[in-house]
Formats: structure tokens, C-alpha cells, sequence
């Protein structure tokens, strides 16, 4: 179906003739586990996490309940970015397995009560994309519209001849050439990475088939990379990133994909949309379900907040004011319309506790912390995997170590300008994306029973400690944690549906909050600090005579906590909290 530029973007008043169930939807109290799927379970001792790994480690989701495993991309590809860069839709990398292996596993959780999305990356597609190929064969070809090509610019002699002087995200510029034509293709991140052109009617027509075929085989939902980045500024090139983010066109996108693949269709289905650089009112529009947009976006504002001013890999200290600030913001931007995603850690984030915690004195602590603080904010929690058991970021010490393109481009960059080696290396031990990809942790054995193999990245040192096999029996570990927190939200529609309020948003150590749902108030109490911390609102009614729902530090009572403590106190009895501590 040609729907061109004959779409027509759906109104207001087109969304209110199918009106949005007055019932929460199903996700608002789901918890979603997100699969790397290289790095979790390998079943056939190459090195690299797949399919039959997953299939594996099922008995795993189930006892930690959640609803939904999210697996980063599988299909085939020359995994110049680890999958992100696809070359086939419908076929399944050889190195995760096969097709029948995927319909097996997808079977099994769905039997064990669980939903599969899959990892969604239509922004670009690989350089070795039968599309790509076919476009870059001739500026004649038929499909050369389907990704984005300019002229180049001369800008006199030993100068660079793109068309303008946007930067990759994984170093160098954002534009390359073909052997074909002197024509430059847009490539946002590697060369191998080119950019479609969503524009082209072709290309969504192309795009929304695929996304069916996936649907009618079962899938749940798609979590969509940077789908924001689908909706390009047209016309004349500009030289500032808001000419490739959240153009005007994006709504219309998202709106006809809805339409065109989600719409009609008897399946509860979830949509998540990876949005760098949106805003809270984009997110309202992107997520108010009278639209038909999304269902959720994962915005990055308070992931960015520990960014220096020349890159993520310029660190600089978090203060707890702004994180509670952004976090806030996001809350009670989308408490009426749309909805959170809450994540802390992703393959593209470092470990949660290496960046927010402290995993070198209190690792147990300030993980089962932050998990509270997470999973108590109103939204849908994403666990990404080993978060449950405290890993932590990599420690590597040497380039070589690195198998993420973006640390190692960078670093060669970063090289080539000048700067010492040790800087480099300290930078990546903090930020790279490697910290979060490396094997899960199952045992205390050789490899930690990732593999009978050579892992494709080196496992962390620390595995004979941290390890799942030991989570299970460890009374009060990090595991049994989530598994109580995950159990909360099930059980408890104030956690699920509350209204979030901030409490003492200006305290530099206390992050506090309440939940409200009719006459049911939860309060959460953290000490994001290696200190004691009195907290004098725990005295206060209802809160001192309130039960404790879950707590990092079980049985504690009064008002002091420990470094690293979190609380979730139940009132007593409906009141207000005193006024001088509101945000």
C-alpha cells in the first residue's frame, strides 16, 4: 500500500472516535528484563551468548517474575555495532541460532507467562543490507532514495568535502562515499551503519511489513532504537543536531505505524521508543495514549547528567539534587498523560552500581538502594541483566580488552589528538558501554559458567563472588531483593498507578518521595551516602506507626539510617505529610 504523501496524520478529534480504556493497560505493572543476548547464556561453547542460552536460563525469569524479556537484536548481521547493524529482518544471526530456535524460545515464555520483544532498529541498516547494496550500486538505482544522499562541498584544498560537518556518534563524521558516485551517504553512527530515508513512502511501506511478519509469527512488541532519529529536518543541511532528532515528520511516522501494524490487532502488545535528547512535553505527545504513538519512550535526560561538556567520556561527579530534580520532572510531566520507562542501566550505560553506587565499600547496599528508589518511581522498571545480582563495571585495563566500537574509535580519536593513554583508559573504566556487556555471572566456575568456551569478551575477575548460583542462597541478597520489589509492584496498585510526589528535593544525601492512590500512601526513604543519615519526616504521622513494606536493611526501626538504606513505609492511616517538606 503506496500511502505516500497522501497520509494523513491522525487528529485530535480522529483519536477521541476510539477512545482510550478507562482500565490501566496491561504494562503498568509489568517489569521488563532486557537480554544481551552475546553476553547472557552460551549453549554451544563458542563464546557468544544465543538462543539456545536464553531457552536455558527461562526457570531464571520466572523466579525473578518478570513479565517481559526484552532481547537486543539477533537478526543477521555483520555485527559491526554487536547487531545493531542489520542486515536481513527476517533471519535470525547464525551466531544466536535459527529461526526454529527463535519460534522454540518464544513458545516456552509464552507457556511460562512471559512476553518476548524484540530489539527494533530501522533508523539505519547495515552497509551489507540487500537494500544498501542495491542503492549504492548507482545514483540510478531504484532503491537510492531509500537512504540519505548529498552532494558533497568544496571548501578549498586539504579540507573535508561532506556536506556538512555533522559527527558520528562513534567518531569521525557522519558522512561517507561509495566507490559508485562522489554522492556522500548519512551514517549517524558507523559508516557501516547508513541511515534510511523515512521519507520515502517505500521505505515505511518496507518497514511496516517486516514489523507484521514479526507480529504474526508472536512477538509482544518491539523496543525501537533511537526511533527519533527517523524524522530528519528536510531541505537545506543545517549543522546542528536538531536537524536529525524528533523532526516534525516523527508524530506522522509513528502515528501511521501505529495505524498500519498495531492497530486492530486482538494481542497485548507493548511499544518502547529509545528518544535521545526528548523532552517532557515531547514524551507527553509521544506517549498519550489517546494519540497512538508509543506506549513508553526511554528518554536520557537523567543518564546524561554525569556527562562532561566534551563528551560521556568526560566524567564529571552526579549530585543526587539534580538527578532527584530531572527524575521529578518526569514524573509529574507525564503523571496525566503518558507513561515512564525507569532504568538505570542498558548495554549502553555503564553498571548501575559502579555509577551510582558504590561497589567497592557497600555494593550490596547501594545496588538493593537503587533498585528501590527504581522500581518505587511510577512507571515501568527495566532490569537489565546481572543488574540483579550487583555486577559491576569491567575493570579493564588494557585497549585491547575493548570490544565496543564507539570505546574504540573513540579512543583511537582521542590518541591521534595527543591525549595520554592513561586518561583514555581511566575514561573508558568508567564509561564504556563494554562495562555493561560483559558475560553474565552464573557460577563461581571457569568462565562463570557463561561458556565451555573462550568468551567473546573477557569475563569480570570478580564472578567468583558475584554470581547468581550464590544469589539464590544467600539470605538477604541482591536477588531476593528484586525479587520482593518485583513482587511489590505485582501485589500493590499504590506502587503500580500512585501519584508520585518528591520530598526534600533540595537534601543532598536523602532521596524521599511518596505514593499516593486514594486513601493508600506509601513513603521511600534512601541515604544515598557511605554515612548515617537522620531522617526526622520517619517520626512524623503516619509514618512512625506505618509497616514496612521492604527495606534494604530488614527489620530496621527509627529514624536513623544506614549508609545505604532504603525504606518503603505504608501509612498508617491517611494524612498529610507535613507541608515544609514537599517539593
Amino acid at each position: 500500500m503506496d500511502v505516500g504523501g497522501s497520509w494523513k496524520a491522525l487528529s485530535v478529534t480522529d483519536a477521541d472516535t476510539n477512545p482510550v480504556p478507562d482500565a490501566p493497560a496491561w504494562w503498568t505493572t509489568a517489569v521488563v528484563y532486557q537480554v544481551y543476548p552475546r553476553s547472557f547464556a552460551d549453549s554451544n561453547g563458542d563464546g557468544v551468548g544465543d538462543l539456545g542460552g536464553i531457552r536455558q536460563k527461562i526457570d531464571h525469569f520466572v523466579d525473578l517474575g518478570v513479565d517481559v524479556v526484552w532481547l537486543s537484536p539477533i537478526y543477521r548481521s555483520p555485527q559491526a555495532d554487536n547487531g545493531y547493524d542489520i542486515s536481513d529482518y527476517r533471519a535470525i544471526d547464525p551466531l544466536f541460532g535459527t529461526l526454529d530456535e527463535f519460534d522454540a524460545l518464544l513458545a516456552e515464555l509464552h507457556e511460562r507467562g512471559i512476553k518476548l520483544v524484540m530489539d527494533l532498529v530501522v533508523n539505519h541498516t547495515s552497509d551489507e543490507h540487500a537494500w544498501f547494496v542495491e542503492a549504492s550500486s548507482s545514483p540510478a538505482s531504484p532503491k537510492r532514495d531509500w537512504y540519505v544522499w548529498r552532494d558533497g562541498v568544496d571548501r578549498g584544498p586539504g579540507a573535508p568535502g561532506e556536506p556538512n560537518l555533522w559527527r558520528s556518534a562513534f567518531s569521525g563524521p557522519a558522512w561517507s562515499r561509495t566507490p559508485s558516485s562522489d554522492e556522500y551517504y548519512l551514517h549517524l553512527f558507523a559508516a557501516k551503519q547508513p541511515d534510511l530515508n523515512w521519507e520515502n513512502p517505500e521505505v515505511r511501506d518496507a518497514v511496516f511489513e517486516m514489523m507484521t511478519w514479526w507480529l504474526d509469527r508472536g512477538v509482544d512488541g518491539f523496543r525501537m532504537d533511537v526511533i527519533n532519529f527517523i524524522a530528519k529536518v528536510q531541505g537545506d543541511l543545517r549543522g546542528d543536531s536538531e536537524a536529525f532528532t524528533t523532526g516534525p515528520q516523527i508524530h506522522d511516522h509513528l502515528r501511521e505505524m501505529h495505524e498500519r501494524v498495531f492497530a486492530g490487532r486482538d494481542a497485548e502488545l507493548i511499544t518502547v521508543g529509545e528518544m535521545p535528547g526528548v523532552t517532557v512535553d515531547d514524551a507527553r505527545l509521544f506517549t498519550d495514549r489517546a494519540r497512538r504513538e508509543l506506549d513508553m519512550v526511554f528518554q536520557f535526560e537523567h543518564v546524561d547528567l554525569d556527562h562532561g561538556p566534551a563528551s560521556k567520556f568526560d566524567n564529571t561527579a552526579l549530585d543526587l539534587r539534580d538527578l532527584k530534580r530531572s527524575l521529578a520532572r518526569w514524573q509529574e510531566g507525564l503523571a496525566d498523560a503518558g507513561w515512564n520507562s525507569l532504568y538505570l542501566a542498558n548495554h549502553d550505560q555503564p553498571r548501575s552500581v559502579s555509577r551510582f553506587g558504590d561497589d567497592a565499600g557497600f555494593r550490596v547496599e547501594s545496588a538493593k538502594l537503587w533498585a528501590t528508589l527504581l522500581h518505587l518511581h511510577r512507571g515501568t522498571p527495566y532490569v537489565y541483566q546481572g543488574d540483579e545480582i550487583g555486577m559491576t563495571n569491567a575493570g579493564f585495563t588494557s585497549i585491547d580488552q575493548y570490544r565496543d566500537i564507539e570505546s574504540i574509535n573513540w579512543f583511537a580519536e582521542q590518541r591521534a589528538l595527543g591525549r595520554p593513554e592513561a586518561e583514555l583508559l581511566e575514561a573508558l573504566r568508567i564509561r564504556s558501554r563494554d562495562n555493561a556487556r560483559t558475560p553474565v555471572q552464573w557460577t563461581a566456575g571457569a568462565s562463570a559458567g557463561f561458556t565451555t568456551g573462550t568468551p567473546w569478551i573477557a569475563v569480570t575477575p570478580n564472578h567468583d563472588t558475584i554470581n547468581v548460583d550464590a544469589a539464590r542462597s544467600e539470605p538477604g541478597s541482591i536477588l531476593q531483593h528484586y525479587r520482593a520489589l518485583i513482587a511489590l509492584r505485582h501485589s500493590s496498585e499504590v506502587v503500580a498507578l500512585g501519584r508520585f510526589e518528591m520530598l526534600e528535593p533540595e537534601h543532598p544525601a536523602l532521596y524521599a518521595f511518596t505514593r499516593t492512590l486514594g486513601d493508600d500512601r506509601i513513603l521511600v526513604v534512601g541515604n544515598v551516602s557511605g554515612d548515617r543519615l537522620d531522617v526526622p519526616l520517619l517520626e512524623d504521622a503516619p509514618w512512625a506507626s506505618g509497616e514496612l513494606l521492604i527495606g534494604t536493611h530488614p527489620g530496621a526501626v527509627g529514624s536513623r539510617l544506614a549508609p545505604w538504606e532504603a525504606r518503603v513505609v505504608a501509612a498508617s492511616a491517611p494524612q498529610a505529610v507535613s507541608g515544609d517538606r514537599r517539593s
